[in-house]
């Protein structure tokens, strides 16, 4: 333990938990490096990072604030990991500015940012058991043994891996190693965590009590966390706001609940779930598949009900759902959900090819309007 350990080479400088703490770069704000009341943790201002004539992200403003669950959401290529990147330190950015609790880090390098990065390569050293792995950060910062070893067994508690310090990283599971990588970028409690689809490698079962896990987690510790993710199921789940990228924009930025029920654009209607688009009347609107009502024969639509006739062209048993593809006889498809309450697998798919009446609300409606269409952006 006495020599110091080279870093991996995919963390960067140094692994994610050996960021900025011991330097006072980001301090601003408070004594305790918090920003003062009002202050938010990340401010960015007209960034644009550009590689040869392509613009990976294209003048992007967004504030992050306090303790927020802050999530970029978007399809490879939109520009959200390269954002991640410039945040961190480990890119510059060809215009604009990057501020950390009120102080500009636009030209610090990555070991002056008050800030850690979890990748999904977990990067773990190998040699080291795990309370070791978790402490390097702080025997890199010449944190008193004593110390560094008590903070470290407390961030291994917080992500439920006490007890388990004295394995290698080898003996853990996948989940319990990403839980690693976790506590040793908090250990060193950064003004800001930056998770790069740290869940990518974990199974989908894993992968939804990690999304659970990581929510308590960012609660407990009070820290702000930016997490980039394809995934939309990840971003509803766990964010307090999401912005949504598209060709190195910001399409829309708002709370899960806004950004899912009044998507601003066709682009944000399509990737956040599954949206049906429809034109009626002049009207450009969007409507979620859980809305829309499959009526039985002879059943009445509820009151205040706009009904359309359909027939099914596809259906799909999901267990506990069922999903049906509907051609409509006024022009357009949609897709519909029904809950499979008491309806069995056989009776369900025997509904292919049969003529249906469909009924949705008005009120659960959302128009979309011609400025916002796919293919364009608006604004953050």
């Amino acid at each position: 333990m006495g020599r110091q350990e080279a870093a991996p080479a995919s963390q960067g400088a140094v692994p994610a938990g050996t960021g900025a703490a011991s330097t006072g770069t980001a301090g601003a704000g408070t004594a305790s490096g918090r920003p003062a009341d009002g202050v938010p943790a990340v401010r960015l201002t007209g960034v644009r990072r550009v590689y040869g004539q392509l613009a990976a992200v294209a003048g992007v403003d967004l504030e992050v604030a306090e303790g927020e669950f802050f999530t970029m959401l978007g399809p490879s290529g939109s520009g959200k990991t390269t954002l991640l990147r410039l945040i961190a330190g480990f890119e510059r950015p060809d215009a604009g500015s990057v501020e950390l609790a009120g102080v500009d880090v636009t030209r610090e390098p990555p070991y002056a940012r008050n800030v850690n990065t979890v990748f999904q390569d977990y990067a773990l050293f190998p040699h080291m058991d795990v309370l070791e792995n978790v402490e390097y950060g702080l025997r890199v910062a010449r944190v008193a043994k004593a110390e560094r070893r008590r903070r470290a067994e407390a961030a291994l508690d917080m992500v439920r891996l006490a007890g388990l310090g004295g394995r290698k990283p080898v003996q853990l599971s996948g989940g319990q190693r990403q839980r690693v990588a976790l506590a040793r970028a908090i250990v060193n409690e950064p003004e800001v965590l930056l998770l790069d689809e740290p869940l990518g490698a974990l199974d989908a079962k894993l992968r939804q009590e990690m999304q659970f896990e990581l929510k308590r987690i960012q609660r407990e510790v009070g820290i702000s966390f930016i997490y980039v993710t394809h995934d939309q199921e990840e971003a509803l789940t766990m964010s307090d706001r999401l912005a949504v990228f598209n060709q190195g924009r910001i399409e829309q930025l708002g709370t899960p609940v806004e950004v899912y029920e009044q998507p601003a654009s066709d682009f944000v209607a399509g990737f956040i779930g599954v949206s049906n688009l429809l034109e009626r009347g002049g009207r450009h609107f969007t409507i979620r598949p859980e809305k829309i009502h499959l009526l039985a024969d002879g059943e009445t639509a509820p009151d205040g009900s706009h009904v359309e006739r359909g027939r099914i062209e596809e259906v799909v048993y999901l267990g506990m759902l069922t999903r049906y593809q509907i051609a409509l006889e006024a022009g357009g498809r949609l897709t519909a959900v029904r809950q499979n309450l008491e309806t069995a697998a056989a009776e369900a798919l025997e509904a292919r090819g049969r003529t249906v009446n469909v009924a949705w609300r008005e009120t659960q409606t959302y128009d979309i309007h011609n400025e916002n269409r796919a293919g364009t952006s608006t604004s953050p």
